[in-house]
């Protein structure tokens, strides 16, 4: 009798964890993915993801974004688990909330956003835009427009600022062909995207690789280019003031052939776009010394934080490492 009174009571112990392992609500594991084709008239699928807890049920809502994914809104009656996009999607990016319910409650999870968005009759990209440029605060990126076909009657850009590709924030005002890189972007990554219009309005985007990591142009993350037979200059970046509104700087070059030489100053500053100015100096022995000075432009003339660098090309374009130094206005 005693056995049998054991073995009752640890039958309804065990009944009794069992029901508390399964009132959990559902988990999410891993995203929710969108595929599709990124054009007006296609329709997105979505994938549910993964989750714990054993869903019995799943619900849909899909979103309308800005370029980076941001700045999201519901989209009325997007409800079901594949969408068709509308011409109201053009230019945007899409996600899609999935949301597993069990028994004991529920819980939702964002995919990535989709790629931009483009016109039903859009242009096709046949080769990807690509960066050029040293990813270094106070160097230049320059994006391709890649190849199209049709051929686009114009287009537009768009820089980002990345940790991967799911994760890009526009910059404000980035919107050219070129890009001076800042050093606001110092560990992060860098692409460009870049829209084709036909001449009837339609359009597509397509996003060129990630830059590398961006590096500050304080250390040796910058490489000096040699040209066969010729050694790049080397340059001391030896002092930087500021006497009113005027900026001071000093500098030494050496290089292995004498004649001129082209400085490269770039003016930067969190959140303003970058001014470049180039010198010609002029050497009569190895290593000289020279002294300039210039008016930054307004927007560098205001509280914070001002980094000029300089850099050395000498006639065949071989390059010195990317000297740097700050300025504080507070």
């Amino acid at each position: 009798m005693k056995r049998l009174t054991a073995l009752i009571g640890l039958l309804a112990v065990a009944g009794v964890l069992a029901g508390v392992a399964s009132a959990a609500a559902p988990a999410n594991t891993a995203k929710p993915t969108i595929t599709g084709t990124e054009k007006a008239g296609s329709t997105l699928t979505a994938s549910n993801g993964t989750w714990s807890n054993s869903p019995t049920s799943y619900t849909y809502q899909w979103r309308r974004c800005a370029t980076d994914g941001s700045a999201c809104g519901d989209i009325v009656g997007a409800t079901d688990k594949t969408y068709t996009l509308t011409s109201s999607a053009v230019h945007h990016t899409i996600r899609v909330v999935v949301t597993a319910k069990n028994a004991d409650g529920s819980a939702s999870a964002t995919s990535d956003p989709s790629g931009v968005i483009g016109s039903a009759k859009g242009p096709a990209n046949t080769v990807t835009p690509a960066l050029s440029g040293d990813a270094t605060a106070g160097s230049t990126l320059t994006v391709t427009n890649g190849a199209w076909s049709p051929k686009p009657a114009s287009f537009t850009y768009q820089w980002q600022r990345c940790t991967d590709v799911a994760d890009c924030t526009n910059v404000a005002g980035a919107t050219g062909k070129t890009y001076g890189v800042r050093t606001s972007d110092a560990g992060s990554k860098l692409r460009a995207l870049v829209t084709a219009h036909l001449s009837d309005s339609s359009q597509t985007t397509a996003a060129s690789d990630l830059s590398a990591t961006v590096g500050t142009g304080t250390t040796t993350t910058t490489v000096t280019t040699t040209v066969a037979g010729n050694r790049a200059p080397v340059l001391t970046f030896i002092s930087l003031k500021r006497v009113g509104s005027r900026v001071y700087a000093r500098f030494r070059v050496c290089d292995d052939k004498l004649g001129k030489l082209t400085i490269i100053e770039r003016d930067n500053k969190a959140r303003a776009l970058s001014y470049t100015r180039k010198w010609a100096v002029y050497r009569s022995s190895s290593c000289a010394t020279y002294a300039r000075h210039w008016i930054p432009a307004p927007r560098f003339r205001t509280k914070g934080r001002l980094v000029v660098t300089l850099r050395a090309a000498d006639k065949s374009g071989a390059l010195s490492r990317l000297r740097s130094r700050s300025l504080y206005r507070r």
